[in-house]
């Protein structure tokens, strides 16, 4: 484990929040099981081992099922109201460990620690979401053109909901689908990503703790832990009616298939390839706090960063020389030193890619205005540490069209009206989160119209990165088109059933059918 030199509290936070060297990585609630083999994480912030977690087995998945299953048949007839109680006290837990669970989230992922402590605040602003929400899981009644007849429709439960989470937000997206899904009367079994995988066992323990405290039964919150073989348990498995997995196209490209084959459903939230119009009318010192938040927060690695910079080439120079000037006044470094702006990639792995990006948009004939690289020497030994980087492009280069999660910002130049930007920004296969910096009425408006941004989150005048709950997240496109945090994103959790009650003596049919015996 960690020693007490490694500073900023990390040791304390790991026995607030009961996490050990070696942790079980199975569980129905307060019950743990051994598991297989075990999953070491390692800091990106500076490569030491934080703890251990042991991987779910075949059979533990099985008896971690038939406890959910079981667990599913008491909640979902606890009325919503009684649910959205247990989510309040859950948020008021994330209260009183926010800052040890920001912590963890900020050195086992390598983002900041004021981005660990946001990450936090989104569980709880989800939970405080869901409470209201569980007075109001609503059908419609119609009117029936039967006489004597009430049509109406109403949300039942589906069962167990299966969450994918990806490592770039290694708590927050699971909360998103678990607060829900909970008040909604499901129960929920949760597969972190295996390279966040202490931040699961966090989590977990503080359900658990919230749900034994209610006297509630296990199963309701559920953990597994293991690569994409784990993952598969749940795809493949008929028990489980939605997979909510987020991650790459890739990914979501499997799952969304083996779901289907078994005409299970899936709510996806794939890869993004976010861009911000910047017109004449642009305030440009806006623009460039939007645009370096999200290129370089979180190091690249969030699924709505800013990869794209659609300048007109009226204001072109004047937007790349104030960028180049701020990205200047950078500090990367320890992601718990809040002086510092930019923490490390999630491991080596992401180096490379990174590397290989900026080695790629030269070779296509792009240039590199900030000169990116890997940070070496005191501070920088997990050798995480890259530069964000700086490239002029063309939209149609083969690495601008794709993701790379890492801080690399395409500058891109364009002529004439809007239009043309905006044909730029959806000239992508992704299609999650957009953005247009201008004063100009008419601009903004068309570029919120019909004929405007295909992306599923559309800004005017904020940057493309970051989600507050309440409004539905989610893309087209290659994004996958799953909604979640927000609007009516809850009904994905829930199967919709239509009631007819006849009450009279009679029995007509519908569109005026005659069957008489």
């Amino acid at each position: 484990m960690l020693t007490a030199t490694t500073s900023f509290g990390i040791e304390e936070a790991l026995e607030q929040l009961g996490v050990e060297e070696v942790n079980y990585g199975t569980s129905t609630g307060t019950k743990w099981m051994p598991g297989g083999e075990t999953i070491s994480s390692y800091s990106p912030v500076d490569g030491k081992l934080i703890g251990k977690v042991t991987t779910t087995t075949r059979e533990e998945y099985e008896q971690m099922m038939s406890t959910a299953l079981e667990a599913f048949k008491a909640w979902r007839v606890m009325p919503a109201p009684q649910r959205g109680e247990v989510v309040r006290q859950f948020g008021e837990e994330l209260r009183r460990l926010k800052e040890p669970l920001g912590k963890l989230v900020s050195y086992e992922m390598g983002k900041s620690y004021q981005e660990g402590l946001g990450e936090v605040q989104e569980m709880i602003d989800i939970c405080d979401f869901a409470v209201g929400l569980s007075r109001q899981l609503h059908g419609l009644t119609m009117h029936s053109e039967r006489p004597g007849h009430r049509m109406y429709e109403q949300y039942h439960p589906l069962g167990v909901v299966g969450i994918i989470s990806a490592f770039n937000f290694p708590v927050a997206v699971w909360s998103w689908n678990t607060a829900l899904a909970w008040i909604c009367g499901d129960v929920c079994v949760w597969k972190p990503s295996e390279k966040a995988p202490l931040c699961g066992i966090a989590c977990q323990k503080i359900a658990a703790k919230v749900f034994a405290e209610n006297n509630l039964p296990e199963g309701i919150s559920c953990l597994i832990n293991g690569d994409y073989k784990v993952g598969e348990f749940m795809t493949t498995d008929k028990r489980v009616p939605l997979i909510s997995a987020t991650g790459s196209t890739r990914m979501g490209k499997i799952v969304g298939r083996t779901v289907g084959e078994r005409l299970g459903k899936s709510l996806l939230e794939l890869g993004g390839n976010n861009a911000i119009i910047v017109t004449p009318d642009a305030d440009i010192k806006m623009t460039v706090i939007g645009a370096v938040f999200g290129a370089v927060g979180t190091c690249g690695q969030r699924c709505t960063s800013t990869r794209r910079l659609i300048i007109h080439e009226s204001i072109y120079d004047k937007v790349k020389d104030a960028l180049v000037a701020a990205y200047g006044q950078l500090s990367i470094g320890n992601p718990l030193d809040e002086n510092n702006h930019v923490g490390p990639l999630i491991d080596k792995d992401a180096v490379a890619m990174y590397e290989n990006a900026l080695r790629k948009v030269v070779e296509e004939g792009g240039n590199l205005v900030v000169e990116g690289g890997v940070l070496e020497g005191e501070g920088y030994e997990s050798g995480c540490y890259v530069k964000p980087a700086i490239a002029e492009a063309q939209n149609d280069f083969e690495i601008v069209q794709h993701e790379t999660f890492a801080p690399v910002l395409y500058l891109l130049k364009y002529s004439g009206d809007v239009e043309n930007a905006i044909d730029i920004q959806n000239g992508v296969a992704q299609g999650l989160s957009s953005a247009i910096m201008t004063n100009n009425l008419r601009e903004a408006e068309r570029f919120l119209s019909h004929a405007g941004s295909d992306c599923g989150i559309a800004n005017v005048n904020i940057g493309t990165s970051g989600a507050e709950i309440g409004g539905a997240f989610g893309g087209e496109k290659d994004t996958g088109g799953g909604r979640e945090s927000g609007s009516d994103a809850w009904k994905i959790y829930m199967r919709r059933q239509t009631n007819t009650i006849n009450y009279t003596t009679e029995l007509p049919l519908a569109q005026g059918i005659k069957f008489d015996l």
